[in-house]
């Protein structure tokens, strides 16, 4: 056996030597890894961990396509009004924040150069950058700042992320490059929140310039110069851009609605971009010249929703049932093909860390409980309005569907378009399917999808306990008391909200060789989008 381990040892030294000095292609490294007999997971760690030689020498040029899964009427320019993940990557094409993400999710210095926090916590200060430029040429000062952060405040702010920052009692100037940020109570999460998509810096008054969210005069690497909603967007490279070069020539970002067509794009070369890959096709773009897929480990989520506020979902053992029956192993191996881990009808997956509840029992298959339940409720036909919002979901409906069977439920699927699904379809129907992207940590992400009056709420469940203990964890730094409490909460939301969730699943996109310079940040589609100012094409 030592021996066996020693040779497979020296075999992956040997390729790693190769792929670092160009004499082996990154296919073919991951390839060899696997018959090693590396996982898919650990033989992408091995190669993230590589240094690529021919990567290393920036090219200037060329314009970069990039197709998400959805789009619609409902894209926007407006940071605080941010729906999708279309949304998201023209804001970080644009527009920037104040601090950024590393790809291990530590921060790093954007438009302010430095922060510092009080010794109690109550008080954040950020210093912003002299160098920085809006598209027209202006210069950035803190009333941009004071401004855009003042949009997600009050019950009358227009963003729909308040409850991230709703103890944030005020934003004050300093001087012209400083802006303090004064809070009611502690958020040890406060940095990580002003990373997100929705915090990004826009121009004092912006809502008073004419036609500001068609086009917005931003400080990002490039300047937009076209976006029709639910078609398209191009940008054009920032020649004055503060951290200097910006590779590309262009930018253009759109949808592919349909998954065939998406990955067809991206095998043919239309495109260098596809997000959320099929778990179906993974075959074919590993087959195919010139692109692989990239499977960024992070815990995503997706699920049935149940609304509570209607029928059936207002009737708790009809929510039973349906927790009761998911098949959610089986769902982890034969739907996403191992690119997940399994979920627990909760948002917070393994990807989060110390924040993740070990402790928590896993949820298992139970027909008999399920069966139980739904005799109880006296529900027996029920239909779910689903869209393709997330890779796989589709095939979990129809695993549903199968197992409701079983237990005498006439389960209905109504397929409908991507296109709009997120303003006509989810929150709307009585049972409907949702997705969501990872985010920075386990506070940020239950404060927009399970906090009791988040506009996000994706079942409108309603916890105080819930509520009490998501605010009085934002200060706690105590690792034993913090445990206690997340696993409190993962409990209470696993077992009270109308969210049947299956896994947490990877970002699993493709991409073309060609596409140089991208993150692996996973907090979304694409490396998490935080590349467009490092991103460059190898052509």
């Amino acid at each position: 056996m030592k021996k066996e381990n020693d040779y497979k040892q020296s075999e992956v030294s040997r390729m790693k030597v190769a792929y670092e000095t160009g004499h082996l292609t990154r296919r073919s490294f991951l390839q060899g890894l696997m018959a090693t007999g590396l996982t898919f997971a650990t033989a992408t760690a091995v190669i993230t961990g590589s240094r690529d030689v021919r990567a290393m020498t920036p090219k200037k040029g060329g314009r970069l396509i990039a197709s998400g899964s959805m789009h619609g009427p409902s894209d926007t320019m407006d940071p605080a009004l941010y729906l999708g993940a279309m949304d998201y990557i023209r804001g970080r094409s644009y527009l920037n924040n104040l601090l950024q993400f590393r790809d291990d999710l530590s921060l790093k210095p954007d438009l302010a150069e430095e922060w510092d926090i009080s010794a109690d916590g109550l008080e954040w200060t950020f210093k912003l950058r002299k160098d920085v430029q809006w598209h027209d040429g202006s210069n950035l000062v803190a009333e941009d700042v004071i401004y855009s952060m003042n949009r997600h405040l009050g019950e009358d702010a227009v963003s729909k992320v308040t409850a991230l920052v709703d103890y944030i009692t005020e934003w004050k100037k300093v001087d012209s490059h400083t802006v303090k940020a004064v809070l009611a109570a502690p958020n040890v999460d406060l940095g990580a929140v002003l990373s997100t998509f929705h915090f990004k810096i826009i121009k004092n008054d912006a809502e008073n310039i004419p036609g500001y969210f068609n086009l917005p005069i931003g400080t990002g690497p490039f300047i937009p110069v076209e976006f029709i909603p639910g078609v398209r967007s191009v940008g054009k490279r920032n020649d004055n851009y503060f951290r200097g070069d910006v590779w590309l020539d262009e930018i253009e970002l759109f949808a592919i609605t349909d998954p065939i067509a998406r990955v067809n794009a991206v095998v043919s070369g239309d495109i260098h971009l596809a997000a959320d890959i099929d778990a179906k096709a993974i075959r074919q773009v590993e087959e195919s010249d010139g692109v692989e897929v990239w499977s960024q480990p992070a815990a995503t989520w997706t699920g049935i929703c149940c609304m509570l506020d209607r029928y059936p979902g207002n009737n708790p053992d009809f929510v039973w049932a349906m927790k009761h029956m998911a098949e959610r192993g089986r769902s982890v191996r034969s739907i996403l093909k191992g690119h997940a881990t399994i979920g627990n009808d909760h948002p917070i997956g393994a990807a989060y860390g110390a924040d993740h509840c070990e402790a928590l029992p896993q949820r298992e298959q139970d027909l008999d409980k399920a069966k139980f339940h739904l005799k109880k409720s006296g529900i027996t036909e029920a239909e779910i309005e689903a869209a393709p919002t997330a890779s796989g979901i589709m095939d979990f409906c129809l695993l549903q569907q199968a197992n409701a069977n079983k237990i005498g439920l006439n389960l209905k699927i109504k397929r409908v378009p991507t296109d709009g699904y997120w303003t006509t379809g989810w929150q709307q129907k009585p049972l409907n399917v949702t997705g969501w992207n990872m985010r920075p940590t386990a506070n940020i992400m239950f404060s927009i999808s399970m906090k009791g009056d988040a506009p996000w709420n994706d079942t409108y469940w309603k916890n105080d306990r819930f509520d009490q203990l998501l605010v009085e964890a934002r200060g706690v730094t105590d690792a034993g008391l913090r445990e206690e409490m997340y696993c409190e909460m993962e409990k209470l939301a696993m077992d009270g909200t109308g969210v049947v969730v299956p896994w947490y699943a990877n970002y699993i996109d493709a991409r073309a060789t060609s596409v140089k310079g991208l993150t692996e940040v996973p907090l979304g589609m694409f490396g998490g989008q935080e590349w467009p100012d490092q991103v460059w094409l190898d052509t």
